[in-house]
């Protein structure tokens, strides 16, 4: 049967183009994919480095570039450019099929004979090698080609390294970059090399003709379809599609056939988490049995739309049909209204909470603050069930600032049970109140609702929502896979899940290649964490990303690009100018509206972004109004709510020492000096996610003086 493949970047380079030109390459894949890829309208060049590669005509300034066996009907479509650039890349590019993985690959022969002199003329001024420790017998057996070994031994710096990454085989670079880092070369097969791999296994025999055999194996970089309908459905949202693309790193991580247990991946921003978690779905769905559902939950209600959204690109509806993507708040309430008969539950609001612990230390005469009072209740109580004194007596209170000997105990729990009585009396609940009676109304039920249960952002869901998602599944094989980064924790909800009933230990994955962020991005944003202290997902158990910053050192991006633009403005007003005219110059320079987000550290500040923008005719929509994925808009929202989505062009408004951190959002030092401490990290860690929102392009601005958070 013949294949259509799809590169990866052929979705990217699509996604950039304008309507009409996306329109002009509709029609002619269409009709060239309608005729069974028989390979009509292609043309064949003169002197091209490989006889396979053709052209196919988009109109009159644009072409595709084809990858065309010498027999058979296999094809990929692998680039749209405009025509010299399409030729110039037809003729320049040699494709094969690696001899140890199978996988298809392709390389710059031009650009690898024009660098090759600079690199022996460099490697000639020193006796430096990058690579000296590896031997070439380990190079080829991890899928470095022969050929290209002689230049591998030139490399004296990373810098070079770099320098190959467009112009030698992905693949060969992702081997070469862990080499570099020091990585076990047999720890280099396992983690990426083997990674490749569906099976983790090289292929007994390795036919360098058989284009399908060769496509079908590089999955992580090529998307089949079936005939010109499903290509259309996935060219309809190129950069949904490019975003549910699994590197094959991540692809054994997500389609590994079972777990024996709970499994958790990590990894900083823009490795994949998202994505891995999103194909472990497609992959569990399909082998549920009658009557049995998946579970799909984050934190908020804004990624569990996203999640939604994605995972209809993988599944059929008939398997869509049996997975709930819900955030934790709404599973909650959804349990809980079920077991009390649908009845309706009224939330109180943050602004009424701490004003009903002011009035409780008044009447009680306590000597605390209300935000001690609540973060107690918040971190002690809920967070380990707590229901009497004599076991709030007993319990730990490790994180906390302050002591509390037995007398303070016995006064702070009569203020928890007037601020619990209060809200029963009048039939209002917190949202991990909710939680915690879901928990019980599961362990009351004795019958899980889910047969697996797969959790994204776990680093910001509280002991309460963990002891539910527990509740909602059996202990057993695959019952839950937990994707999450400690270094992106933006809520105080330090947990430990061995505690909760979740052992990951010898089943952790972590991911340490950015496919998001440029190299320039990641660099400047990761210097925003350097020297802070990360406790692991786990409580220190196997499978943590490490105790410190230090643990993002391996963290890389295999993009490049522009580095991050600093701005600084006298005021307010002329700060908002210059953002909208970096707005203007993204759009202009070809970026759609949608593609650019815009996060600000308070509401307030973005609605006034939002205004200006409007001002100067650029229409913005607010997160929080969820916004239609096709409407074509400037996506404004809160640091908070821009968690977990990404952006071809990012801007972070408001940076300035008295917003970021907001002076609401910390704890004072007097008060409990190791909750300001994590109230501050905190505020570090939203800082670092609003900036690796980006794709391509970061602006953060800021009037005045500007967060002490920024790097020198």
């Amino acid at each position: 049967m013949p294949k259509l493949g799809v590169a990866k970047d052929f979705l990217v380079e699509y996604a950039k183009l304008q309507k009409p030109v996306q329109k002009a390459v509709d029609d002619a894949i269409t009709k060239f994919a309608a005729h069974t890829h028989a390979g009509l309208h292609l043309e064949k060049l003169a002197h091209a480095r490989d006889p396979r590669i053709r052209t196919i005509r988009i109109d009159k300034f644009w072409r595709g570039v084809v990858l065309a066996p010498e027999t058979g009907d296999d094809y990929c479509l692998i680039s749209v450019r405009p025509h010299d650039d399409a030729i110039e890349y037809a003729r320049s590019r040699r494709f094969g099929v690696n001899a140890v993985l199978g996988v298809l690959e392709v390389r710059n022969e031009q650009a690898l004979e024009a660098i090759t002199p600079a690199m022996e003329h460099i490697a000639g001024t020193t006796e430096k090698r990058l690579l000296s420790a590896v031997s070439d017998a380990d190079l080829l057996r991890l899928g470095i080609d022969r050929d290209l070994l002689p230049l591998v031994r030139l490399l004296t710096t990373e810098a070079h390294l770099d320098a190959l990454q467009k112009i030698i085989p992905e693949n060969q670079y992702d081997v070469l970059l862990a080499l570099a880092a020091e990585m076990d070369p047999d720890e280099v097969w396992q983690q990426v090399a083997a990674q490749q791999l569906p099976d983790g296994k090289a292929p007994d025999m390795v036919d360098a003709a058989d284009i399908g055999a060769a496509m079908e194996r590089s999955q992580g970089r090529i998307a089949l379809v079936d005939g010109p309908e499903e290509l259309l459905g996935i060219l309809a949202r190129p950069f949904d599609a490019w975003r549910v693309f699994l590197h094959p790193t991540q692809r054994r991580v997500a389609y590994r056939p079972s777990y024996a247990g709970s499994a958790q991946v990590t990894g900083g921003p823009g490795t994949g988490k998202t994505v891995v978690a999103l194909h472990r779905v497609a992959h569990l769905v399909r082998g549920l049995a009658d009557g049995q559902r998946i579970l799909l939950t984050t934190y908020t209600k804004a990624l569990a739309a996203g999640l939604r959204q994605s995972l209809a690109l993988l599944l059929e509806e008939e398997h869509l049909r049996r997975v709930d993507v819900l955030h934790v708040d709404s599973l909650a309430h959804q349990l809980v209204r079920a077991a009390r008969g649908d009845q309706r539950l009224e939330v109180v609001l943050d602004a009424d909470e701490k004003a009903r612990w002011g009035r409780i230390i008044e009447e009680l005469d306590l000597p605390w603050t209300e935000p001690f009072l609540a973060q107690e209740y918040r971190h002690v109580v809920l967070a380990q069930s707590i229901s009497s004194l004599e076991e709030y007596l007993k319990a730990s209170r490790r994180g906390r600032g302050s002591q509390l000997g037995p007398v303070q105990r016995a006064r702070a729990w009569r203020a928890v049970e007037m601020f619990v009585q209060q809200l029963r009396e009048e039939g209002r609940f917190t949202h991990l109140q909710i939680a915690d009676e879901a928990a019980r109304v599961l362990a009351a039920r004795g019958e899980p609702a889910y047969r697996h249960v797969v959790v994204d952002e776990a680093q910001d869901l509280h002991p309460a929502q963990w002891r539910m998602l527990r509740a909602c599944v059996a202990e057993g094989p695959d019952d839950l896979f937990i994707a999450g980064d400690p270094h992106q924790r933006i809520y105080d909800n330090r947990v430990s899940l061995r505690s909760m009933g979740i052992k990951v230990a010898g089943r952790s994955a972590q991911l340490w290649l950015n496919y998001r962020t440029t190299h320039e991005i990641l660099t400047w944003a990761t210097a925003l964490l350097t020297g802070e202290s990360f406790d692991s997902l786990d409580g220190n158990d196997d499978g943590g990303i490490g105790q410190s910053a230090e643990g993002l050192d391996g963290y890389r991006s295999t993009l490049h690009g522009t580095r991050p633009v600093l701005h600084q403005a006298a005021t307010q007003v002329k700060e908002l100018d210059a953002l909208v005219d970096q707005v203007g110059a993204w759009m202009e320079a070809g970026v759609l509206p949608q593609e650019i987000g815009v996060a600000a550290r308070t509401r307030k500040l973005g609605d006034l972004a939002a205004g200006r923008l409007a001002e100067a005719g650029i229409e913005a929509a607010m997160l929080r109004s969820d916004p239609a994925p096709e409407r074509e808009a400037v996506r404004v929202g809160t640091m908070h709510a821009i968690k977990g989505l990404e952006y071809r062009c990012m801007a972070v408004i408001g940076v300035t020492a008295h917003g970021v951190p907001a002076a609401s959002a910390l704890t004072p030092i007097e008060v409990d000096r190791l909750q300001h401490q994590t109230d501050m990290l905190a505020e570090r860690c939203l800082l670092f996610v609003a900036c690796t929102r980006a794709r391509e392009g970061l602006f953060v601005s800021w009037h005045g003086e500007p967060s002490p958070f920024l790097p020198d």
